[in-house]
């Protein structure tokens, strides 16, 4: 059994392990052997962990700051081959930029990792992450706009967990780096709005949840009220549907369910119109439809956006969900919005009614916009998933668009996408950083391409 940490944090925000059975899937596998080490941490890493050498060993350290000389329980390899994972036995001396983290579920609960970091020490790491990452692409010398910051209590989507075991509903975010659920009581994180929604929903899903079975819960704080999206459980009968349809907090406009990832989603309660406005346009969001996570970070891309696309009057708006920038651009431009999902098109098309704003379906992974159909344009912008948009970026370095602008929440797969644009002859004239996942090792960013 592993001994509990001395002092891991510091004194009254020590993080708590379940009493016995934790909830959630088991670690299939058998513990590594491990050792003991005193370290001093040197740096943060791309993924928030503390880097520090010791015997000759790279040596990861989650929840560390530059700084720390710590006391740590090493396994004797990461899996990877890139050095040792190590657990936080004891803080001998703390790093100048480490703080009492806001939140007492801080070190178990995967939402957050980097509630440890003062606030200089946060925004300075964010930053140097989106530089760090640019300069492994040979494109370190961007110049960088000053930081955008998300407040605390903004965070309006999220998706939490829910598994009912021993006749209670264990009910939040999933564990670092584990499907063990850490039982929310606080959230520093989530709109009021939405944290309100958490103890009447650990009642309703134990109606509904049997023994042993588990549910997703997709919460969106929407103007009008909370939208819920109900994955799980993958039957729902009448006695079902009649429980989510009287629940009970008067905040929530819309309730759908759908039985798994992969299904549609069903309307089971409509109780009034939700919906987001995007320059005053109201859109009404597909049950759990993407949306940027927070008001604040929202306007933040689209203020760096329509910088990017300055005066251009033939705008292409490449993976426009259900038009965030689309609907504000197609106000100063003619605007063609491409979106592979269905029902996020659907949605977009419902809003083009007295605005220069085509839509069209089209996955762009398989069949991106070609050369011919870029030079249409005086400027193009893309916000792709995490992966990057690789088959779209070549096609884009192979047109004459005078201006790109690139929207992307993951530094990595913009920095090679963005390679690939200056490769193509395009210069990255500069970028601006949004932090809207507070306290996480996730960044937005909008970088300017031109010809």
């Amino acid at each position: 059994m592993t001994r509990p940490a001395k002092r891991p944090f510091p004194k009254g925000r020590q993080p708590v392990r379940y009493p016995g059975h934790s909830p959630g899937r088991k670690n299939s596998h058998a513990p590594a052997e491990t050792r003991e080490l005193e370290v001093v941490v040197t740096d943060v890493g791309a993924r928030g962990d503390g880097l520090a050498l010791a015997d000759g060993l790279r040596v990861f350290v989650p929840y560390g700051v530059a700084g720390d000389r710590l006391r740590v329980r090493v396994a004797d390899t990461d899996g990877k081959g890139e050095g040792v994972r190590a657990e936080i036995l004891e803080i001998l001396q703390p790093g100048p930029g480490r703080q009492t983290p806001p939140c007492r579920h801080f070190g178990r609960c995967g939402g957050c990792t980097l509630q440890h970091m003062d606030d200089g020490t946060y925004a300075a790491w964010t930053v140097g992450m989106v530089r760090a990452a640019l300069e492994r692409v040979g494109l370190g010398d961007t110049p960088l706009e000053p930081l955008s910051r998300t407040p605390a209590a903004a965070r309006r989507r999220a998706r939490l967990a829910a598994l009912k075991r021993g006749g209670r509903v264990w009910f939040g975010f999933n564990e670092r780096q584990s499907h063990r659920l850490v039982d929310l009581e606080e959230c520093p994180v989530l709109t009021p709005r939405l944290f309100a929604l958490v103890e009447p929903l650990r009642s309703l899903l134990a109606d509904l949840l049997p023994e042993g079975g588990g549910a997703d819960v997709v919460l969106t704080d929407l103007e009008g009220g909370a939208d819920l999206l109900l994955v799980g459980p993958h039957s729902l009968d009448r006695t079902g549907r009649e429980t989510l349809v009287g629940f009970e907090p008067d905040h929530v406009a819309r309730i759908s369910w759908q039985p798994t990832d992969r299904a549609g989603p069903e309307p089971v309660a409509n109780r009034r119109p939700a919906f987001v406005r995007f320059a005053g346009v109201p859109i009404q969001p597909p049950p759990g439809a993407f949306l940027q996570a927070s008001r604040e970070g929202e306007a933040a891309l689209l203020a760096a956006v329509r910088d990017g696309v300055g005066q251009a009057t033939r705008i292409a708006d490449l993976f426009a969900g259900i038009g965030t920038f689309s609907i504000p651009l197609a106000q100063q431009a003619a605007v063609h919005a491409v979106e592979s999902d269905e029902a996020a098109v659907a949605a977009l098309g419902r809003s083009v009614q007295g605005l220069r704003l085509t839509v069209e379906r089209r996955d762009l992974f398989e069949n991106p916009l070609g050369v011919k159909e870029l030079n249409r344009y005086d400027a193009v912008v893309f916000d792709p998933p995490r992966a990057g948009a690789a088959a779209q970026a070549a096609a884009l370095a192979a047109a004459k668009v005078p201006r790109v602008v690139g929207v992307s929440c993951n530094p990595s797969s913009f920095a090679r996408d963005a390679r690939v644009l200056v490769d193509g002859g395009y210069r990255l004239v500069k970028l601006w950083p949004v932090d809207q996942f507070l306290w996480s090792s996730h960044v937005e960013l909008v970088g300017l391409f031109e010809r």
